[in-house]
């Protein structure tokens, strides 16, 4: 249980003219469709302990957009992309420098191709923008193209090809290519192209829709650069693509990105919201494109990227177990099953309730013992969390780590007691929680994600959600409206009385032993003719255990009490994606690089478009 997140919507509420009056407005409050920002975030931008984001009011994100340009906004909408882009097998091998130089050589040879046409198509916007500045700028990228494609001649001296007659086209690069080329001449889907004698303003918006086709890419290439040199050895051993890493990421490369998106701010200035729509649908395009470009890159290596390469449906099963509140939810499910009770409930005058229904306090005597327990249950808790570290960091050891949590989860059976005996769940109707439950926000991408896992019919996949949340049916509706009634919800149930709680839980898992517990029952109830490849994902102290268990333990978000506990317990907490790249380092042939054991190593992430990249690939 983590209800003390109530605190936290009841200070959003406070700032609001008045806290919501009526279950419909409740809902809208937590409506899937209010903004909310991209999850996909760098670590010094995350969000706030505990959580992995909390929407923003509309205003602010208004205040946001006016604040950056129109590039920015894209790059950020769009990051899931990159993200994406990163983790493509032929991303990861050239990152981790072992990438066959066949491979390579085949890359080089048809980005040779792409910048061919990247420097034809900033020729044509050239042509068409009326701006002797953007003009002048535009002359400035397409001479750091043509910089670019003398370095490919660098590669034609060093290994002795001919770059451009090493082999033919390929259809990513010639479907890029070709809708490089069209939006530069005008032919734009949708739009209607301008005639031989097109005004100043609409060869200067075919100069935009051609910049907002081309800067994703160089904004990709400078966010990779710096990605793959971040992860470079310290220790002075060559990287065979250093020079491409360097180029990547040096100061003019990142410059050049800059000045793009610049000039596509620029450029688009004047244009209506119905051609900036326009463009942002071309900047998505070539971000698709570009992730197909590198996904079709032939490898004839092992990688260690997508998780289930390897996966032969008739010998192995995925096991996919995940956490609910704060994993896959922006806000905790206790918080919302509170102020349902609040918003519902009788004013202090009208206590006056028919005999057959249930007694229920007022909205204000609910508040109040809400106000109470929350502060209660934060203030034990972190005394508990005190009082089970070590004093001094300790070598990984599971079943020590196992021994201090069981105090913690007596912890939280005696805070669900004090739960049900303070009468706060009573009176809640189940039509009430379901349309709660279905306008829910999840973080994005993990919906998604579970989607791609269950109706991939080849991937003979399970998921399984394993949850403190006091009301099973939240779950399952929060799910169901997205079409995903195939998971397994695994958490306590309130009892009903015709539709009406009860006040009391059927209790399932309440605590980190409860939890690891169901996780072993389901990997011990499945059939033995498959082998299991399991992974869980949580964001919790309440995760802990389950996340150790499986083969890979991924945590999202940043929970402040996960860290110093697991840190304490001697858990390593690695980034998924220098993790990967290292795995890819050590990778022989034949070996099974995902399933660890217990070795005390978790893997972070910051959104949900890395598990899904990571597991399923593109």
């Amino acid at each position: 249980m983590r209800f003390f997140f109530f605190n936290q919507i009841k200070s959003q509420a406070t700032s609001l003219p008045k806290l919501v009056s009526s279950p419909d407005s409740l809902l809208r409050r937590f409506s899937r469709n209010d903004s909310v920002r991209s999850c996909c975030v760098d670590s010094a931008r995350r969000s706030p302990p505990e959580s992995m984001a909390i929407p923003l009011p509309k205003s602010a994100i208004s205040t946001i957009d006016n604040e950056v340009g129109l590039a920015r906004r894209f790059w950020i909408k769009f990051r899931r992309e990159s993200v994406f882009a990163m983790y493509t097998p032929f991303s990861v091998s050239l990152a981790a420098g072992n990438l066959k130089i066949e491979t390579f050589r085949h890359y080089v040879s048809q980005d040779f191709h792409f910048l061919k046409a990247f420097a034809q198509a900033y020729e044509s916007a050239e042509e068409c923008a009326d701006d002797d500045d953007a003009k002048l700028a535009i002359s400035e990228l397409r001479s750091a193209i043509l910089d670019e494609l003398k370095m490919h001649d660098s590669f034609v001296q060093e290994w002795g090809a001919d770059l451009a007659k090493e082999g033919s086209v390929n259809s990513a690069t010639l479907k890029y290519t070709d809708f490089l080329l069209a939006t530069a001449s005008g032919k734009v889907e949708g739009v209607k192209a301008p005639g031989k004698l097109a005004t100043p303003f609409e060869r200067t918006k075919i100069a935009a829709y051609t910049l907002g086709a081309m800067t994703p890419c160089m904004r990709l290439y400078a966010f990779l650069g710096k990605e793959f040199q971040a992860l470079l050895d310290n220790n002075g051993e060559g990287h065979p693509y250093q020079k491409w890493i360097d180029n990547y990421s040096s100061e003019s490369f990142q410059a050049s990105a800059v000045q793009t998106e610049e000039l596509l701010d620029k450029l688009s200035v004047s244009l209506t919201g119905e051609e900036l729509d326009v463009i942002e649908k071309l900047y998505h395009q070539a971000m698709k494109l570009e992730i197909e470009f590198f996904a079709s890159q032939p490898l004839d290596q092992p990688t260690v990227v997508p998780l289930t390469k390897e996966h032969n449906p008739a010998e192995d099963r995925l096991m996919i177990f995940s956490d609910f509140d704060l994993t896959c939810t922006v806000v905790d499910s206790s918080a919302i099953l509170a102020e349902i009770a609040i918003v519902t409930a009788p004013k202090s005058d009208q206590n006056q309730q028919p005999e057959s229904q249930i007694a229920r306090m007022s909205s204000a005597d609910l508040r109040s013992t809400w106000g109470l327990l929350s502060s209660q249950y934060t203030e034990e808790h972190e005394q508990c969390i005190e009082s089970i570290m070590p004093s001094e960091q300790v070598e990984f050891n599971y079943e020590q780590l196992h021994n201090a949590l069981e105090q913690l989860s007596d912890f939280e059976k005696r805070a669900n007691d004090r739960v049900i005996e303070s009468g706060v769940l009573k009176g809640l109707n189940l039509e009430d929680i379901k349309k709660a439950g279905e306008r829910l926000i999840l973080h994005d991408g993990c919906t998604a994600f579970f989607e791609n896992v269950v109706k991939n019919e080849n991937l003979n996949a399970n998921v399984h959600v394993l949850s403190y949340c006091w009301c099973g049916d939240l779950i399952r509706s929060a799910f169901s409206s997205g079409g995903l009634n195939e998971l397994n919800v695994h958490a306590n149930e309130f009892t009903f009385e015709e539709s009406i709680s009860t006040g009391e839980i059927v209790k399932k898992v309440e605590s980190p032993i409860d939890k690891v517990r169901a996780f072993n029952d389901i990997l011990a109830n499945c059939s033995k003719d498959r082998k299991n490849l399991t992974v869980y994902i949580g964001d919790s102290v309440g995760d802990l255990l389950c996340l150790l268990e499986a083969d890979v333990g991924i945590v999202v978000g940043s929970s402040s009490s996960l860290r110093r506990v697991g840190a304490q317990f001697g858990v390593s907490f690695i980034p998924l994606y220098p993790g990967v790249v290292k795995k890819q380092k050590e990778y022989i042939e034949g070996s099974s690089p995902n399933r660890k054991g217990k070795t005390g190593i978790l893997y972070t992430v910051s959104c949900w478009a890395e598990i899904h990249a990571f597991i399923l690939g593109w």
